[in-house]
């Protein structure tokens, strides 16, 4: 029924067969709440504000907002999760994202639409990956690389799945009706996926009764210099990834490249992303915690110069774009084991909420941020060079977001 945890395994790791029915159910729920809730909106936006007359700043803007209620719901969700485990909170999300889509779909108004967008930001904080990655942190033991590595693949594929989907059922019918097939879709798979395929042991995390005081140190890990070092660098790296992949294509046409070319580029990126997460685990076993984490995000800050400073020929900038998706897919890891890697899987619900919220705020504001440097500084060429230096700087805090210098070799 629940498969077998580790006779007095400290880290309550399942067994290969049942880490694997974990791995798969994760695989098939984040893409399809990847797809639904997130990629979605992506592929419907057009649509949205060419059928309601709402400006795209206005639709972007509550998409944005679930995004930062996102980020501070997690932080909630990460504590539950350290208790009472994954099935309740990403069971009780897919339940969320009902109402939430729903509203989303038979909007009347725009502040109806971004209460909505409320909902479901609820429900990305229970549903996406830092719930799987709580999961796989704490059942994969000494597999949790793999599991992540595998999880993530997937989860990878849900824009190419869902995208087409949504834009196929909006050019049919309409936007409000593709939403609605997406709510289907979402609450049909991941509703049984989350409440049957999580049932498996989960040792909760041990606070003091009394005093409600946190016996595995959290709090104290929250306040020290390298988790807020840590903190600060994810929160840059964010705002320069999503800003550069938000304005990628407006920024290739600045340069006089075709509209196509410019989506090819982008597309190809999701490639890159795959590789970048295929590798990861070989790259891991190669290098220190703080040698992996400061060259990715020094890679992201080349890529994104050298979109700048690189001549507007197609073969250099798709490899640039496959590049960039490299580093990004490999960051993607670097984040899931940041927590792991340096504090151990302790608390990883609760610390992982706490790390990753400022990079959530900082995604949120991504694309304006892109935007309005382009704006102000007159083209998109020299936006993408500040953004640049801001995933410059992000690498240099890296660096000092070790808790013990000593030791090396990390530990996932």
């Amino acid at each position: 029924m629940t498969g077998s945890a580790r006779p007095g395994g400290r880290d309550h790791a399942l067994d290969r067969p049942a880490l694997r029915h974990v791995e798969a159910v994760l695989s098939a729920s984040q893409i399809v709440s990847w797809g639904c809730l997130y990629y979605g909106f992506a592929a419907l936006q057009s649509a949205i504000a060419a059928d309601t007359g709402w400006s795209s700043v206005a639709i972007t803007g509550a998409f944005s907002l679930s995004q930062l209620v996102s980020g501070g719901v997690g932080i909630w969700v990460g504590r539950h999760l350290d208790r009472y485990g994954p099935r309740a909170v990403m069971t009780g999300a897919s339940l969320v994202a009902v109402p939430g889509m729903a509203t989303v779909a038979l909007a009347p108004s725009l502040p109806w639409f971004y209460g909505g967008w409320v909902l479901v930001g609820i429900a990305m904080a229970g549903a996406l990956y830092p719930p799987a990655f709580a999961a796989l942190t704490h059942w994969g033991g000494g597999r949790r690389v793999q599991a992540l590595t595998a999880v993530t693949l997937a989860g990878g594929l849900a824009s190419t799945v869902f995208a087409p989907l949504a834009t196929a059922v909006e050019h049919a019918t309409d936007w409000r009706t593709a939403y609605v097939v997406l709510l289907v879709v979402a609450v049909g798979v991941t509703l049984p996926l989350h409440w049957w395929g999580l049932r498996h042991p989960w040792r909760p995390h041990v606070h003091d009764r009394a005093t409600g005081a946190d016996l595995g140190g959290s709090a104290s890990v929250a306040r020290s210099r390298p988790f807020v070092l840590l903190a600060l660098a994810n929160a840059l790296t964010g705002l320069a990834v999503f800003a550069v992949v938000v304005n990628l294509v407006p920024m290739l046409l600045e340069q006089g490249m075709s509209a196509g070319l410019a989506s090819v580029v982008l597309g190809l990126g999701g490639v890159g992303q795959f590789l970048g997460r295929l590798g990861y685990g070989r790259f891991a076993a190669a290098t220190t915690v703080t040698a992996r984490a400061v060259l990715v995000v020094a890679a992201v800050a080349a890529a994104t110069a050298a979109f700048a400073l690189a001549p507007p020929q197609a073969a250099v900038v798709i490899t640039l774009g496959m590049l960039l998706g490299l580093a990004r897919g490999a960051y993607t890891l670097v984040q899931a084991t940041a927590v792991t890697d340096r504090w151990g899987p302790r608390s990883y619900g609760r610390l992982n909420a706490i790390l990753t919220a400022p990079a959530l705020l900082a995604s949120a504001v991504a694309p304006f941020a892109g935007a309005a440097l382009a704006t102000l500084l007159g083209s998109y060429a020299a936006a993408f060079l500040v953004l640049a230096g801001v995933a410059s700087v992000a690498a240099l805090l890296m660096l000092g977001a070790d808790p013990d210098r000593r030791r090396g070799a990390a530990t996932g």
